[in-house]
Parts: C-alpha cells; structure tokens; sequence
C-alpha cells in the first residue's frame, strides 16, 4: 500500500466537557457531531483512565511478548473456535494479506458454553479466554483495563448518542446480557523483521467504538473522505478512537467509519499497542436510528463492500469477519460450516 502526504491531522475530544455546565455541554455536542460527520477519527482526552493503569497494560503486553516462543503458543489462537489467543506475525489476513503484527485476541470472559445443533453458529465464539500459565499477571491486568476502557467507550457512545439527537442510553438494550468486549494486545515487528511494510491493511472497524492506546511509535494511517491518507501519531495521554461500522449502518452514513491501516516500524523499531473494540451483544439485531430531520439530509448511505456486505445480525457478522480473518480457525473449527 502507498500514502499520500500528510494534509491535515485529526481533531481532539475533550470528553469531561460532556459532563460540564449546560452551555459547554451543548457547545461539545454541536463539535462532536461535526467530527462525527467529517472524521471517523479523533483523539480522546479528558477520559479518566490513569497513565498508571495504561503503563500497566503496555507492560504486561511487552512481557508476554518477551515470553519463549513455546510459552506463547501454549495459548495459540487455533487451539479453540472462539477466536481467542496468540497469534504469530502473518497469521491474521486483512484483504487477503498477512498482516505482520504479533498479537493476543481477548474477549468478554465468560463460562463455556453447552450448545446444541439449533444454536447459532456464533454462539460458538462465547466463552473463556486463553491465559498464558507462564505470565499469570496478564489475566488480571487485562481485565481490569478493559473494564476501564468499556466504561469510557460507554461513555463516548452516550455522547455520541447525544450528538445525534437520541436518549444517552440509546444503545443499552443491545447490549443486553452485556456488550462486545474484545480487545487486543499488539507488537508490529521493524522492517527488518517483517516479509512487508502491512502493519495492518486497510479496512473499516465492525463493531461502535473503537479505543486505541498507543506507545510513542506512530503507524497507523487514516483514509479522509476525499481519499487522502493522513498520518495519526500517538498524543500523550490520549486515546484514539474511531468509530465503526455499526454505528455507520444504524446512522445510514452520518457517521463515519473510516477505512484506516498501520505501516510496519523502521527497521530496529518495535511498536505496541492495546485495542479495544466495544460492540452490541452477539445476540442482538441492530435496528437503525430515528434520527432528526436536519441529520437526516446529511445522511450518505451506508459503505457496501460487495465482498464482505455489514449485516445487522451482530453475531453472524463478528463471525464472518473472523472466519476471513483467521482461516486456519477455520479450518481446525468450523470446516464445511457457514456462517
């Protein structure tokens, strides 16, 4: 993939104005369906999540990937169908391309499931997430962050919500028994390491939110409107979020999700990551919003990838996706089967 020159950078969101004075909550809400409008993208400040608490999570994620190879897979994704666990550089695909980033797949923790022949195929993805036994703090702080980033990607979707002229808690019955929590831990390999410069290839996000903590070594790219692709480097004591494509398909276009990738790091350079991606419950059937008449006409439709169409069925689309993302899964787990 190749990018154009940087021409513009992405706005910041200062999240505590949500809950100030009346006038400085309304004149947030006005900006935020700007951004909403215009960018996919932006930088979250103000959100209450302690630099002790995400030092804490690039730690861990740096320890497990300092592990022995064998401690790594001991937790190898292809050792269950709920798509959870490590996973070698190139073995998750983007647009049918290797991705060259090590990473582990984390999602709501739950019990083991006892399913039956009339169940959903994605039901299969419910369940308990793969611990390493040779890093035991990592179960521990995982979840505590991602207890922390679901309460501020709640938080910006109330917002969010608000901006669009809906009740603040909007979205709660789709997330009814409890939301979509997956989250990442993420080291990019430098050049010198990895077969290409695809960090991750360019795509949209599936789920409402996304929350990116970032080191200090910039990477991903994001795809304006207009086709331009402009640098979004890391801003202390920010996050980056994004917004995604349900909440494009529940809006008809007003939001956006913006198509994005990472480029691999220099040569000699390592990067790391923690992604999380808040989404409804598995279970739930997204209906769009009613929205009001003035966002309404700046509706565009909804982005349709012929190859890989958004369906409003939360579940079978989290598995679609992970089925083209993760085909040695696949084939250990769901051989013949469609989603």
């Amino acid at each position: 993939m190749s990018f154009g020159n940087q021409t513009t950078s992405l706005p910041t969101v200062d999240i505590s104005r949500f809950h100030g004075q009346a006038a400085e909550r309304a004149a947030f809400i006005v900006s935020l369906r700007e951004i909403l409008h215009d960018c996919g993208f932006f930088y979250l400040i103000g959100h209450g999540v302690s630099e002790e608490t995400t030092q804490r999570v690039l730690n861990v994620s740096r320890a497990f990937f300092a592990l022995p190879e064998k401690d790594k897979l001991a937790i190898e994704m292809v050792k269950t169908p709920r798509f959870r666990g490590y996973n070698r550089a190139g073995f998750e695909l983007t647009g049918g391309k290797q991705d060259w980033r090590e990473q582990v797949d984390f999602d709501t923790e739950g019990e083991t499931q006892e399913l039956s022949e009339d169940d959903p195929l994605w039901k299969r993805v419910l369940g308990p997430n793969q611990w390493p036994d040779a890093l035991p703090d990592l179960r521990s702080v995982i979840l505590d962050y991602q207890a922390e980033v679901t309460r501020v990607a709640k938080d910006v979707l109330g917002a969010i919500a608000t901006a669009l002229g809906q009740p603040e808690n909007v979205f709660a019955p789709i997330f009814d028994p409890h939301p979509a929590q997956h989250l990442k831990i993420l080291r990019y390999p430098g050049k010198d390491q990895a077969a290409s410069e695809q960090g991750v290839g360019a795509h949209k996000d599936g789920g409402l939110v996304t929350i990116l903590l970032n080191d200090e070594v910039a990477g991903l790219k994001v795809r304006t409107e207009a086709g331009d692709w402009i640098d979004a480097p890391p801003l202390a004591g920010a996050f980056i979020v994004n917004t995604g494509e349900l909440l494009e398909l529940v809006t008809n276009g007003f939001v956006r999700a913006d198509v994005h990738a990472v480029v691999t790091p220099p040569a000699g350079v390592e990067r790391y990551s923690v992604v999380f991606f808040l989404g409804a419950y598995y279970g739930a059937k997204i209906p769009p919003l009613d929205l009001p008449e003035g966002i309404k006409l700046a509706e565009r439709g909804v982005t349709v990838d012929p190859q890989n169409p958004i369906l409003n069925d939360v579940g079978a689309n989290h598995l679609k996706a992970r089925l083209r993302s993760h085909p040695d899964v696949a084939r250990a787990h769901y051989s013949g089967l469609t989603a």
